[in-house]
């Protein structure tokens, strides 16, 4: 069955959280945090989405994303599977790396 779709549409604000697959490690030292973070940078300033918060636990990962032109699902696809194939070579490893589908809530802004 397919997952349904998920609402996105530009300047949304969204509460991203990624999971370990297994509640396993998806940092093992901070050389894969700076990576991930360095990733984070890079893909948010090249889609022109807005980054109000991010918090790296060491089997999940929280981000606060305002929705830019470019959809937060194709922003995440590029973030976590980039991440996924660079982990996964840096640690000697295959298979998944993430659980799931990333949770995606939708925020309210106070204005």
């Amino acid at each position: 069955m397919p997952c349904k779709a998920r609402i996105d549409a530009p300047g949304a604000l969204n509460h991203i959280i990624i999971h370990g697959i297994e509640r396993k490690a998806i940092f093992k030292d901070n050389a894969d945090r700076a990576n991930f973070l360095e990733r984070l940078g890079r893909i948010v300033s090249e889609t022109n989405t807005g980054c109000y918060a991010w918090v790296l636990m060491t089997n999940h990962v929280h981000l606060l994303l305002k929705t830019g032109v470019t959809p937060i699902a194709t922003v995440m696809r590029r973030l976590l599977i980039g991440y996924a194939v660079s982990f996964n070579r840096r640690h000697q490893r295959h298979g998944q790396l993430f659980q799931n589908r990333y949770k995606f809530f939708l925020c309210e802004e106070d204005v």
